[in-house]
């Protein structure tokens, strides 16, 4: 196995917290997967090989324990976890244009919903190529001047990362607030109640949710990699578990408890139809749609 004469790491990598790490993902994409076959959830495949990533980065990380100096196990954990994130994106942007499209709300968005998944998901691709180019040079670089230009790379993939996020919350932010005074008929109907109601939604506060918590951790990350391999926060293991993989795992706990196939399911599965609540939870007033 390859060796590093480098620092890889300042610390030895834990292994229980990489174990636990690989076991949560492993048990949460699990059930994304049975989720997705059940639901015919295409548009959900991204995010199940993001949840792939996070095992085998991960599994690599706790085998890191015991082999500090072996660079293709340091290859491996850091280009796993740090792309799994961008598939994550892939997911998210795809479901709010069929939010959009399940409501009729397509003259309510401010970007035409026909370019939305490309541009956001164009983003994305930028996003992953740099992240895993810079990854790529700075874990096999020979030198400290290659390991700079990685970390270099891989922050100009987060910066387009964090600029497409930030531009996809405030597009998803302008459409909630247009369909909330200006409700579509197909909004109105079976509008689930409850503080979190399981309808579209609650569809859009997860994905407001899962946005922010890829956000802080792109945040970190670039905090992270703008320091370099000697600042305060690579140093110290514990920022990587809070600030991503806690961050990343909450994504795919929220996803699996709202996941799309409960709202899009009429649009997945050719013939089924969603149920109808009662008259007075098949209409609301434009008075309790109110922000």
């Amino acid at each position: 196995m390859a060796s590093s004469t480098f620092v890889l790491y300042h610390y030895t990598p834990t292994l229980i917290g990489a174990v636990v790490f690989a076991v949560l993902f492993f048990l949460t994409t699990a059930f994304h997967l049975y989720q997705r076959i059940r639901a015919h959830a295409k548009y959900f495949n991204p995010f199940i090989v993001g949840g792939i990533f996070q095992i085998i980065g991960y599994a690599a990380r706790a085998v890191s324990h015991f082999h500090t100096t072996a660079t293709t196990l340091y290859a491996m954990q850091t280009l796993f976890i740090l792309l799994a994130p961008t598939l994550y994106a892939a997911s998210i942007y795809m479901v709010l244009g069929r939010i959009i499209t399940s409501l009729k709300g397509e003259h309510l968005s401010y970007v035409p919903v026909r370019f939305m998944t490309k541009i956001f998901v164009m983003g994305d691709v930028l996003s992953f190529v740099l992240q895993g180019a810079g990854g790529g040079v700075m874990s096999s670089s020979g030198s400290a001047n290659l390991l700079v230009v990685g970390q270099w790379i891989i922050v100009g993939g987060l910066c387009v990362q964090l600029v497409f996020f930030g531009a996809f919350l405030i597009t998803s932010i302008i459409f909630n607030c247009r369909i909330i005074r200006s409700p579509t008929e197909e909004s109105q109907i079976s509008v689930a109640s409850g503080l979190i109601p399981r309808d579209w939604r609650g569809l859009l506060f997860a994905l407001y949710t899962v946005s922010v918590l890829i956000l802080i951790r792109s945040i970190y990350r670039v905090v992270e990699f703008v320091q370099g391999n000697n600042g305060y926060v690579i140093g110290h293991e514990v920022f990587l578990y809070v600030f991503d993989a806690s961050m990343m795992f909450l994504v795919m706990i929220v996803m699996n408890v709202f996941h799309p196939s409960v709202v899009l399911r009429s649009n997945n599965t050719p013939g089924t139809k969603e149920p109808q609540g009662s008259p007075a939870e098949s209409k609301l007033t434009s008075a309790e749609l109110q922000c």
